[in-house]
């Protein structure tokens, strides 16, 4: 079991999903349709659980070492989260959305082949390596999902049909993912001291994070003192997801990251 069954895996749950959003979108008058279209969503998501589990057995190690890896915990959560949340608020754009983004990641680990041996560096052994690259994809996961209602909001604020409910999202979304940023930092913060001896060390990784947590909190910061500035913050809310970017993947090409102890090796 390794990465070279991955496409048998992938194509499985990608056909899996698309069925089943299909039905979900037909069965709007019958539930009968709707829950199969839930239960073909479901098993792809199981699928793809299946591959990981199996991935995770015979690496000895969790597959989260690298951009490959951690692009495969996003094709995991992505569908998880969407199908929750369809089922909490019956958000079927917002299924859509998250399916669409997990197609994105399927094709690039596709396009991409990665294998990788059992071992791990010494600082890559603690155990707040899981929990700390978790809940930053978690945390990821809903802040993406957060660009894209402010950018709808913008559009609808820009012709005059823009609605509360939106920035309501919105505020959800970045509260929880905000969350996830802040224990990714503190577990980070307990698994720098660990494996360096020292809790924050101003690493370019470390930098863009601060950056990063510090852009979402302006946006909670504006929503609380001027709730009534609703186009300055969906902008604020746009642009952080710039900062996103670069320190989840953007960091690793810059000149300053070369001998960073977070940049993802291969």
């Amino acid at each position: 079991m390794d990465w070279i069954h991955f496409p048998t895996y992938a194509i499985t749950s990608s056909v899996l999903w698309v069925l089943g959003l299909a039905l979900i979108y037909l069965g709007t008058k019958n539930k009968k349709i709707k829950l199969a279209g839930i239960g073909l969503f479901i098993a792809g998501i199981l699928v793809i659980i299946t591959f990981i589990s199996l991935l995770w057995y015979q690496l000895e190690r969790p597959p989260l070492r690298t951009l490959g890896e951690t692009r495969l915990l996003y094709i995991f959560f992505l569908p998880v989260i969407g199908i929750v949340f369809y089922l909490r608020w019956g958000y079927k754009w917002f299924l859509s959305y998250s399916l669409m983004m997990t197609m994105v990641f399927v094709m690039i680990n596709l396009n991409h082949p990665e294998t990788y041996d059992k071992t791990l560096m010494p600082a890559l052994q603690s155990p707040w390596f899981v929990p700390h690259v978790v809940v930053y994809i978690l945390g990821y996961a809903m802040l993406g999902v957060s660009t894209l209602v402010a950018v709808y909001g913008l559009y609808r604020d820009y012709f005059g049909t823009f609605e509360n409910r939106i920035i309501l999202l919105a505020d959800n979304l970045v509260y929880l993912g905000f969350s996830f940023l802040t224990l990714g930092l503190l577990f980070g913060a307990l698994w720098a001291k660990q494996a360096w001896g020292h809790y924050w060390t101003w690493d370019p990784k470390e930098t863009w994070a601060f950056l990063t947590w510090l852009g979402y909190l302006l946006y909670i910061h504006l929503r609380w003192q001027h709730p009534k500035k609703v186009t300055v913050s969906l902008w604020v809310l746009s642009l952080a997801f710039v900062l996103l970017i670069v320190a989840w993947f953007g960091v690793n090409y810059l000149p300053s990251a070369q001998n960073s102890v977070h940049v993802y090796g291969n």
